[in-house]
């Protein structure tokens, strides 16, 4: 098995992305090749080894992208191709709870390729759960039973279910990948003899920011179907613990619920915007269009402080400087990477006045225990100019920590200022094309920088109709390009996440 990567077989969940488990996300984070269905949500997919080779083969219920044989082979092709490496199979629900990875676990197991399972939740279970339904309950349901709702008979020309036990069993009945048989299965359940007025519910897109649940009985399921518009992926649960779906169903429509959403920040600051319009409801999809690198600094002692200069970072020369100010979190960070990774420390700055060009910069440099003296009221870079140009002249000696790409306003405000790029921002050099169809159905973008609308535009063709901006210079950037704008109250996340669920609530 030496010559063979190791192949997981891993179920993704029912699409909520923290339904996703650990075990399956510390894989596919690390995995070399991830092979995915169609089900598999594109925010689970975001969790993926950025650098992993991404193989679509979804199935959809009327044809089938890649044979389940040949996706067989494929496992045993890529252990082949990737010895000693993490092949992912990702698949919705649980690989075992027909999911056919028994099938593919045959395959493995005659080539040789040694393989883990690793469990998912199942739909079965989890989506009732989030309709407010539980399959089993006291006095009304001992037993549940999980049933493939679109396996032919050998025959093919029928079902090959037992309809007559499921038609006399006591238990709740939850069929999965059925609604296109479901009339079928509805009259064949009644013809053995079942009650036509047994409860019923169709639960859609379970778990998802788009979940639905449509009830009905026994006797009007497929009516329901054609007026109600039910559609594939959904599951089918009968019963009497249907009823208790109409007082337990926790799962409100929250404001952002039914809506796609793009953020385009950079991977390491998505993820706190991310959870809040998530548990607003949103299905996120991160798409960072940027990336950053720290500059290295450099290791002559020179004074560093020409005037109007733009040099890199020389931190033998901090004591030439009377304020610090900084124009974003990723300047933040990186300058006090580069400090600690020279053998300094914040005792660098003692006696200097720390200025930030806004709220989200001021918290960021908060974290390193560093307090703002000047923050400005318009946050902009106009802003803070303005404001360190009204400072006495004791205050002169400024230092402008910046990104590669930060325009010149604060230097035309601030003549005898230096500047140092302390970070570099280049622009994410391909999307995925799983990306690219989750971005192409989105309902808004979210940007934060005018370097992330320019590469949005060159990335992709999609057009959001609406994008959500930080900033005056960021709407400008947006508006050129075509988009509706909404821009947030303040330069801050909490505006940002309160203009958005504002525009969609009242809309």
């Amino acid at each position: 098995m030496s010559g063979f990567g190791k192949v997981y077989l891993i179920g993704a969940g029912p699409g909520d992305p923290g339904l996703l488990t650990l075990r399956g996300k510390e894989i596919i984070e690390k995995a070399d090749v991830v092979v995915y269905d169609r089900l598999v949500s594109p925010a689970i997919l975001g969790f993926c080894n950025p650098k992993a080779k991404m193989v679509d083969v979804g199935k959809m219920p009327t044809h089938h992208k890649v044979k389940q044989s040949e996706i067989n082979k494929l496992l045993v092709q890529f252990a082949g191709e990737f010895p000693g490496g993490v092949i992912a199979r990702l698949k919705g629900g649980d690989p075992f709870v027909f999911g056919r990875g028994g099938e593919e676990a045959l395959e493995l197991v005659a080539a040789g390729v040694e393989f883990e399972v690793v469990p998912g939740i199942t739909s079965a279970i989890s989506v009732p759960a989030y309709a407010g339904i539980p399959v089993s309950h006291r006095g009304i349901a001992t037993s549940f039973h999980i049933i493939t709702g679109h396996e032919k008979a050998e025959s093919g020309d029928s079902l090959s279910l037992d309809f007559d036990a499921l038609a006399h069993c006591p238990g709740t009945l939850i069929f999965l990948m059925g609604i296109a048989n479901m009339d079928f299965i509805a009259k064949r359940l009644m013809e053995c003899g079942k009650d036509p007025k047994t409860p019923l519910a169709f639960i859609e897109k379970g778990t998802t920011p788009y979940q639905r649940t449509v009830m009905a009985t026994l006797e009007t399921a497929g009516e329901t179907i054609v007026s109600e518009n039910v559609t594939a992926p959904a599951i089918t649960i009968m019963g009497g613990v249907v009823e208790l779906g109409k007082s337990l169903a926790w799962k409100k429509n929250l404001p952002l619920s039914g809506k796609r959403l793009v953020v385009t920040r950079a991977a390491k600051q998505a993820s706190g915007i991310t959870a809040r319009l998530t548990a607003l409801g949103a299905e996120v999809i991160e798409t960072p269009m940027i990336e950053t690198r720290d500059v290295i600094p450099a290791h002559s002692a020179g004074s560093g402080q020409a005037p109007a200069g733009i040099s890199s970072p020389d931190l033998n020369a901090l004591a030439n400087f009377d304020i610090l100010a900084f124009t974003s979190t990723n300047g933040v960070e990186s300058f006090f990477k580069q400090l600690l990774a020279s053998g300094r420390d914040i005792r660098e700055l003692a006696g200097k006045k720390i200025a930030s060009v806004g709220k989200i910069t001021e918290k960021k440099l908060l974290e390193y225990g560093i307090r703002c003296d000047y923050v400005p009221e318009d946050h902009t870079g106009e802003g803070l100019g303005k404001l360190l140009a009204s400072l006495p002249a004791d205050y002169s000696r400024i230092l402008l920590l910046q990104g590669n790409l930060a325009d010149d306003t604060l230097l035309k405000l601030l003549p005898q200022a230096t500047r140092w790029v302390v970070y570099e921002t280049l622009p994410v050099a391909e999307l995925p094309e799983w990306k690219r169809e989750a971005v192409a159905g989105a309902d808004a973008v979210v940007f934060a920088s005018t370097s992330a609308v320019e590469n949005f535009v060159k990335m992709t063709d999609a057009r959001p109709q609406t994008s959500f901006c930080i900033g005056r210079m960021t709407e400008a950037a947006a508006r050129k390009h075509g988009f509706e704008t909404v821009t947030s109250d303040e330069t801050t996340m909490d505006s940002l996440v309160k203009k958005i669920t504002e525009y969609f609530y009242l809309a």
